[in-house]
């Protein structure tokens, strides 16, 4: 799914409108029935609600959504905020059918003191402003905001909370903001919903269909994109009667130290789970027992000193080349991971501590084979990238890595972002904060690089791997509950992902 700019948004609206053809007011019919089926599902006959409309075309949805409760005899009461004179011409004409179907339904307010008390029982919906808002919100209208955050009330923002910024950064310290419990987008997520500073405000956000034109949708240029199965599925591919492990391709995953075999076990289990046929694991003499122990399907690639990674074996037999959980950051440690980038035929995959050495040897960076895969968290992307102060600026930072040096970044997180050498950025559905435990990014290592040994692109193993990682999260949090779950609880969930995604 396409993730498109206001601008956008607002020529997808106006192509539609043209193509379909159908009216403004239509459309924006369309819209609010889509909210009105979604509220009715959720509402009791006695809940009241109270709308707080803008005088644009946000509030113009605001008022539709009001007559279309009002007729199913629902208790409805719409605030009309007056922060303009004159309103957008489908604002007007369904503020005209709201009050000739009941003038007490809609009431104008002009002043700050005119603002009512929210009853404590009532549904409340946002419906000041669309995602067009690009200053910040002032006087009457952020009185009103005020007033509906000051409350305990379940709040419903339509399209994008009031006072957020479709593809801008707001400021935290002034500007006001509503705090939705749900945000209801039309056709689109929005960009800004993917930060973690807007959580606050955007809480659970859901995208309604409102029939923008296909031909618009398939035609335009967007550079973000929101990961679906659909886009994943015909990438799949199916086993053929007579193939053997050597198809599937051969693995190298340089992981594991002394004190820190654990992550080695857990990536070398994730890689032969995602299909792998064969894997070696190069270890340290000290780390080869309990692979050995807890994993025999691995096979070992002995290094020859006895706590970490120090040596290169030779990389003639692999199809990928995974490299970080674990290692450390010892000096003989780097010197052989600039040995392993430079003598690399193919892309490699670098999580963790390779990361940490990249990171303190940014000159290396360009001498990655291009397409290299590398799965930061946070703290690590911050390493490499430097400090942001906002979702938008560490979105820039990353697209300008990918770009620069021809990388794949898989920044791990809540909607992990997948940055493409061309710019592109997938955000990704699928996880959850159970996940957020020791061993978790070594367990997506592993996916990825037994994707990437069976012959997906870097690219392609790098979505499916994030889709499945999370789809497997997701599953053993349905059995597990977050909270009790473990890294190794999503290695044993992944068949069960596959299987959805191959279904």
């Amino acid at each position: 799914m396409k993730i498109l700019n206001a601008e956008q948004i607002r020529q997808a609206d106006a192509f539609t409108i043209e193509n379909e053809p159908i009216a403004s007011d239509a459309l924006m019919e369309r819209a609010a029935n889509q909210l009105y089926e979604w509220i009715r599902k959720r509402l009791q006959p006695q809940t009241p609600v109270v709308i707080f409309a803008g005088v644009g075309n946000n509030g113009g949805d605001g008022l539709v959504l009001a007559r279309l409760l009002a007729q199913d005899n629902y208790h409805v009461i719409t605030y009309l905020i007056k922060v303009a004179e004159k309103l957008t011409n489908d604002c007007q004409l369904n503020a005209d059918r709201l009050i000739m179907l009941d003038e007490s339904l809609l009431i104008e307010i002009s002043d700050i003191s005119e603002l009512p008390a929210i009853k404590q029982d009532a549904i409340v919906v946002d419906a000041l402003f669309g995602s067009g808002l690009n200053r910040p919100v002032t006087g009457l209208a952020e009185a009103c905001i005020r007033s509906m955050n000051e409350s305990e009330n379940v709040v419903v923002a339509i399209d994008i909370p009031s006072g957020l910024y479709a593809d801008q950064p707001i400021n935290h310290k002034t500007d006001t903001v509503v705090k939705a419990d749900y945000t209801l987008s039309f056709q689109f997520p929005k960009l800004c919903f993917f930060w973690p500073e807007n959580d606050k405000f955007v809480g659970r956000w859901e995208i309604l269909p409102i029939g923008l034109h296909p031909v618009f949708i398939h035609e335009v240029k967007a550079n973000h994109h929101y990961l679906e199965a659909a886009l994943l599925k015909p990438w799949w591919k199916s086993r053929a009667r007579f193939a053997h492990k050597g198809n599937f391709g051969h693995v190298l995953l340089v992981a594991g130290s002394a004190n820190k075999s654990g992550a080695a076990i857990l990536a070398a289990r994730a890689c032969m789970r995602s299909g792998a046929g064969l894997l070696h694991v190069h270890l340290p003499i000290k780390a080869c027992n309990p692979m050995q122990s807890a994993f025999p399907e691995a096979m070992i690639s002995l290094d020859s000193h006895e706590f970490y990674f120090s040596e290169l074996p030779d990389l003639a037999p692999f199809n990928a080349v995974a490299v970080g959980p674990g290692i450390g950051t010892a000096p003989e440690t780097a010197t052989a991971l600039k040995l392993l980038i430079q003598n690399s035929k193919q892309s490699l995959v670098l999580d963790a501590d390779a990361l940490n050495i990249l990171a303190e040897n940014k000159t290396w960076l360009a001498f990655l084979p291009k397409h290299s895969i590398l799965t930061p968290h946070p703290k690590e992307f911050e390493r490499l990238a430097g400090k942001w102060q906002n979702g938008f600026e560490r979105l820039s930072l990353q697209k300008e890595l990918s770009v620069r040096f021809g990388l794949i970044i898989v920044l791990k997180g809540a909607y992990t972002c997948v940055s493409m050498p061309d710019g592109k950025c997938y955000f990704n559905p699928t996880g959850n904060p159970g996940m957020a435990t020791a061993g978790s990014g070594d367990v997506l290592t592993g996916i990825i690089a037994g994707l990437v040994a069976q012959g997906y692109s870097p690219a392609k193993a790098s979505l499916l791997g994030v889709y499945l990682h999370g789809m497997a999260g997701d599953l053993a949090a349905e059995q597990l509950g977050m909270e009790s779950m473990l890294a190794s609880d999503i290695i044993s969930h992944l068949p069960k992902a596959i299987a959805k995604i191959r279904e």
